[in-house]
């Protein structure tokens, strides 16, 4: 793969939308002042909303001024870039009219024919779109064509297959990138480094070593005004089929072959497959689900999640999720893996907890009741971006008491850092043809599959604890009951 600048037209449906807005834009500015991209490259913006090419490069001026003040005169040429088509995506005409832009652009920014079409819009319109895409030859082309959807990809298995098959009747699998914005995180990406470049700690990356590794992803924001959306959803379908059980794929899988796209992909699907597979009973065992209730947040009083809008005032969906995963492998046999995910809780956080075994003999002396630190090794993916190893030391004077200690690494406090957004290495890796940290579909299955026998136990009863956790806490008791059983706690959030 070369490290040229790409040239392609991206057209985006939805282009008048938040993501487009608050993401996308942006992150292609981000490549275009880096040099990633080359004066060859053009935006086609499409969406229901009748405007003008000027107004629509105003927006997009609008959108990156804010973050990019002193760069007047570059704004001005990046927005030259783009271009508008007010678009219905059940009209075929809508798609001709496309098609013409396309051409006409291609000889204007000599593209070669390179298009990428991202959907930023209702997945309800993706078969729809693939299908008339390609009914309309906007595929056929000299160059690439490329896919880009966001999830949710389906709303369970059954659905994820039907929309799965109609983008395929456009599109072949390594032309479609589903994007999952924690595969472009700096630290998400880290994971794989961390093990597989530091011979520390690749030997002790087992059964034998390890206790158990905990998952956290938890937010201070409610559903905001996203309610109709996760009504549908909850935390299960819009945090843990994908984000959570990706960073698992990651934390668990067998070295690579090679680091590539292929290599790395089959040993994160090895890890979905070994899952083990949930029984009702397992569900109620091992799966805990919370929904958060009225409570004060940095000091002002937030309402509970049935009192948003847009939502059921007696609503079954969960806000949190925590669970225990087994992986019946080789390597993992025996450890458990704990996911948590929630919305309103103490404090926004994102980290892995590696939590060693302890010792087999303790020599050093302790006050009573006084446990030996476990080591830990912690991986902090946000807002802060880094790496903790907690480790024991003797503590200063005449006695043979320990202390823990902390090695710190912080990857976005040093100088002159500052970490790219997910949205731009994943933009630029799909310019580049490089679906790494892209979900293929076997994962997207496999993960659904599992996700659903979760699903189909809750939503056959009734949660009548709801709400069960108050907004500012770091969720029910049941999650921490969970890992107490098997003698273990949640690290806390803050450190």
């Amino acid at each position: 793969m070369t490290n040229t600048a790409p040239k392609s037209i991206v057209v985006i449906f939805g282009a008048t939308g938040d993501l487009a807005n608050r993401k996308l834009y942006p992150s292609i500015y981000n490549l275009y002042t880096k040099g990633k991209l080359s004066e060859n490259f053009a935006v086609i913006g499409v969406a229901r909303r009748p405007l003008e090419n000027e107004e629509f490069q105003q927006n997009v001026r609008n959108s990156v001024s804010g973050r990019f003040e002193e760069n007047r005169e570059d704004i001005e040429k990046f927005s030259k870039h783009f271009y508008y088509l007010p678009f219905n995506v059940n009209d075929r005409a809508s798609y001709k009219e496309l098609k013409n832009l396309a051409e006409k652009l291609d000889s204007t920014y000599k593209t070669e024919g390179n298009r990428i079409f991202y959907l930023a819009m209702a997945p309800e319109f993706f078969g729809t779109i693939a299908v008339n895409i390609k009914a309309e030859e906007l595929t056929d082309t000299e160059g690439y064509t490329r896919l880009v959807i966001e999830k949710p990809f389906g709303h369970n298995l059954p659905s994820a297959k039907q929309l799965n098959e109609k983008l395929r009747h456009a599109f072949s699998e390594d032309e479609i990138y589903r994007i999952d914005h924690y595969l472009g995180k700096e630290m998400v990406q880290n994971i794989e480094v961390i093990r597989f470049a530091n011979a520390i700690f690749e030997p002790l990356w087992n059964n034998r070593y390890i206790s158990n590794i905990q998952v956290t992803s938890s937010e201070v924001l409610g559903v905001e005004d996203r309610g109709g959306y996760y009504e549908k959803s909850g935390a299960l379908r819009d945090m843990v089929q994908n984000h959570m059980l990706q960073m698992v794929a990651l934390l668990a899988m067998e070295p690579p072959i090679k680091l590539n796209t292929d290599e790395i992909r089959s040993e994160k699907i090895k890890v979905l497959r070994a899952l083990r597979p949930l029984e009702d009973e397992d569900v109620k065992k091992y799966f805990v689900r919370g929904q958060y209730d009225a409570g004060t947040l940095n000091g002002k009083q937030v309402p509970g999640y049935r009192e948003e809008e847009k939502v059921d005032p007696a609503s079954n969906t969960a806000t949190f999720v925590a669970g225990k995963l087994l992986i019946d492998n080789f390597r993992w046999a025996g450890v458990p893996f704990y996911i948590r995910t929630g919305k309103r809780m103490k404090k926004k956080s994102t980290k892995i907890v590696v939590q060693f075994k302890d010792i087999p003999m303790d020599l050093y002396y302790k006050e009573e009741n006084e446990q030996q630190n476990p080591n830990l090794l912690v991986i902090n993916i946000q807002p802060d971006e880094g790496i903790t190893l907690y480790l024991n030391a003797k503590r200063p004077g005449q006695n043979t008491m320990t202390l823990p200690v902390k090695l710190d690494y912080c990857n976005n406090c040093i100088d002159g850092i500052n970490t790219p957004e997910a949205y731009e290495k994943l933009i630029y890796d799909c310019m580049m043809g490089d679906t790494t940290n892209f979900a293929h579909w076997d994962e997207v299955a496999l993960s659904w599959r599992y996700v659903d026998s979760i699903s189909k136990v809750w939503e056959n009863q009734i949660a009548t604890e709801f709400p069960n956790y108050p907004s500012g806490s770091n969720g029910p008791k049941a999650s921490d009951e969970l890992l107490a059983e098997d003698g273990f706690h949640w690290w806390p959030v803050e450190d």
